[in-house]
């Protein structure tokens, strides 16, 4: 007799009904398998998978931006009733049946295949664009070892002693950030040529990368050791020398300060959910891979826990380094504006900077509002609106943050440290991420399996062929769009199925009796997560997943490009006519292929 649907560990056997191995692919699972070579590495590349750049640069930014503590709050409580359980089903899910995505969701079901395969699918989207920002990494800490610092101060003009007027209309740091390290084009559908020394960068990250799966957990769990552990010692020594920072309490009591009335809006609800969502590393495939090479009896429920626990800490600890030097950098550059902006009338005789920006605040808000003319470069100045200048994403990493470091001493040293910390998180990340790649590939696909070095070194090959598209000029535009778009739907997408398959499909009552029977809990499943998975995570998912498609079909896709003549970022609507700007960097030259794409701009509008 042939099994349709072959049972989880744990399962009892009908009359009749016998026990057959799992087909997949072109051979049968093997049973030998590789497993981890302690606890401490499972759970260093489980923390260092899930804890990444987001963390760092996407967590303090949502938290600023949306009422501080009334955020930290709402993001505990989806953390507890969403995120803990859905991580802990997809542990769980890997370690019961000790395979990778595709193999779990066949071994549950044939027709649940495209669930493995789609993860891997959209892991390869993000491995793409991931390595090229620890590429941007990479050129930073090189640069880190100059003295002084290159986005220190402006570069000459010729051989004036003028500075450049586009560097001194911005800042050092960002005429650095969009000019010497990215040289980018004015707008998406300008592609540009190939950024060399970004293209080397690249290359060294997919080697990096190369290097530490060839052997897969074998050679990644020893390097986590250090790519996991490094960054908390960074941002502990970043934190010591953040609270000593003028204005860090400040900068503290802003950020954690509760303003409950964000809780109206939807939106906030949406952004904290999506943390949540993407924190954990839900979806990728990646969390399931690492838990299928642990022993069946291992107490998943505790690490669920445990990495849940860790990564929240350690996006408050990124937030409560992030608020001081943040404050630091406005409070800096508002003192270094203040000698330009405030009038003679209001400090005739006395220094500028003595002018406190509260009292500047007051003055503005009574009088000198009244007085905004051309030409007088009369503003109004507040922390506030300083503190959210370039303080998302990459803006907070390779623009504010790196201001701040300049005004430590010794910056050097702190620009190297930081850049570091950044290189160890996003490697940490992307090991995960190939893993959630390679592992589901190669235990479904004998002839993979046997050639797993081979198949490994390939795929980064090809990874970093179509990474080139990210190293034009343009390229820039390219990884934002992809990092806004081309994942984010997906998991969502890939999370409700999963959510599905085990509450609804294979049962959520008869899981949890297998968790028990298969010993992978010491305690007895919590009762409340059947509860939990059937209706909450899932209902949870699919509120999401519909506000996300509502905020994308109401609003336009739009990214930020820097203009030189406006010496600012300016917002562009992306156009699908924009999309041809890859296919024809490759095969057409740049004059033509920038006339062809704006003709047709013209056309579709």
């Amino acid at each position: 007799m042939s099994c349709e649907k072959p049972p989880l560990p744990g399962d009892e056997l009908g009359a009749g009904q016998e026990a057959c191995p799992a087909a997949v692919g072109d051979g049968q699972v093997e049973v030998v398998r590789d497993g981890w070579d302690s606890k401490v590495e499972y759970f260093l590349a489980q923390v260092g998978f899930s804890v990444g750049l987001g963390n760092v640069w996407r967590f303090p930014y949502l938290c600023n931006q949306n009422g501080g503590g009334a955020f930290l709050l709402l993001y505990v409580v989806l953390m507890l009733v969403v995120g803990v359980p859905l991580f802990f089903l997809e542990l769980a899910v890997g370690q019961s049946i000790r395979q990778g995505s595709i193999g779990v969701w066949r071994h549950i079901s044939p027709k649940l295949v495209g669930i493995g395969y789609s993860s891997c699918v959209v892991c390869f989207f993000v491995a793409l664009y991931y390595n090229v920002i620890i590429g941007w990494s990479i050129f930073y800490l090189f640069n880190s070892f100059r003295f002084p610092l290159p986005w220190e101060t402006c570069p000459r003009e010729g051989n004036s002693t003028g500075e450049l007027a586009e560097c001194a209309a911005s800042s050092p740091t960002s005429y650095f950030w969009y000019r010497r390290a990215l040289d980018v084009t004015d707008s998406i559908s300008e592609t540009g040529q190939f950024n060399p020394v970004i293209t080397a960068c690249l290359a060294a990250a997919w080697t990096i990368v190369c290097l530490a799966m060839y052997k897969g957990i074998k050679s990644t769990g020893k390097v986590m050791y250090f790519s996991s552990v490094f960054p908390y010692v960074v941002l502990l020594c970043f934190l010591v020398r953040g609270l000593m920072l003028d204005g860090a309490s400040e900068g503290l009591v802003y950020m954690f300060n509760p303003k409950v009335e964000i809780w109206a809006d939807v939106q906030v609800w949406r952004q904290a959910a999506t943390q949540v969502f993407f924190a954990l590393g839900l979806g990728f495939g990646s969390v399931i891979a690492y838990s299928s090479f642990n022993p069946q009896n291992n107490n998943c429920h505790r690490d669920a826990v445990t990495v849940s626990s860790v990564n929240f800490l350690t996006s408050v600890l990124a937030s409560s380094v992030v608020s001081p030097s943040s404050r630091f950098r406005a409070r800096s550059n508002l003192n270094l504006l203040s000698g330009v902006e405030l009038p003679d009338l209001l400090v005739n005789a006395t220094e500028a900077e003595s002018v406190s920006l509260e009292a500047y605040a007051d003055w503005y808000q009574a009088i000198g509002r009244n007085l905004v003319v051309p030409g007088n470069n009369i503003t109004n100045c507040t922390l506030e609106d300083e503190m959210k200048k370039g303080v998302e994403g990459t803006g907070l990493a390779f623009i504010a943050f790196t201001e701040a470091m300049t005004q430590f001493p010794g910056s050097p040293f702190w620009s190297a440290l930081f850049f570091l910390m950044l290189l160890n998180l996003g490697l940490s990340t992307m090991f995960g991420t190939m893993a959630g790649i390679l592992t589901p590939l190669t235990d479904t696909f004998t002839h993979l399996r046997r050639r797993k070095l081979a198949f490994t070194v390939c795929s980064c090959v090809v990874g970093f062929v179509i990474g080139l598209l990210f190293t034009q000029r343009c390229g820039n535009y390219f990884v934002v769009m992809f990092d806004d778009y081309s994942a984010t739907l997906p998991l969502i997408i890939v999370v409700v199925f999963q959510t599905v398959s085990i509450a609804w499909v294979y049962g959520a009552d008869r899981y949890a009796d297998t968790l028990m029977l298969t010993m992978l809990t010491v305690h007895r499943v919590w009762a409340g997560y059947k509860y939990l998975w059937k209706y909450v995570c899932l209902l949870a998912m699919l509120g999401l997943l519909s506000a996300s498609l509502v905020r994308m079909c109401i609003s336009r896709p739009k990214y930020k490009a820097w203009n030189r003549e406006k010496v600012h970022t300016h917002t562009h609507t992306l156009y699908p006519i924009h999309l041809l700007a890859l296919p024809l960097s490759l095969v057409m030259p740049q004059h033509t292929r920038r006339v062809r794409t704006n003709t047709l701009l013209l056309r579709y509008m």
